[in-house]
């Protein structure tokens, strides 16, 4: 089974096309739950009107597949809580021009 830590890994390899961050730092994953035959992630976009909302869930299933040889990935987009920047990690908002 793979940890929460190498998911989150993986997941770092996605990159958000509109913003250039990967998903994590920029805070879109919300829940990582390995086990030892499924991942389960839940992850939202930057707003509900995202154009790329598909290629981010196949990269995101992609990208935890090749790290982890499971098959079954499960993508699972949620607005609840709402995305905010605050949601970011403080190097994503350096790196955007945004106070931390």
């Amino acid at each position: 089974m793979p940890s929460k830590g190498e998911v989150l890994d993986a997941l770092r390899t996605v990159v958000d096309p509109e913003i250039g961050l990967n998903v994590v730092d920029i805070g879109l994953v919300y829940r990582v739950e390995p086990s030892d035959d499924k991942v389960e992630i839940d992850f939202t976009l930057t707003s509900p009107g995202c154009p790329l909302g598909d290629v981010i869930e196949r990269d995101i299933k992609h990208a935890v597949k090749a790290a982890t040889g499971i098959d079954n990935v499960g993508g699972n987009l949620v607005w609840n809580p709402p995305w905010s920047l605050e949601f970011m990690s403080e190097e994503a908002r350096l790196e955007l021009g945004f106070p931390i």
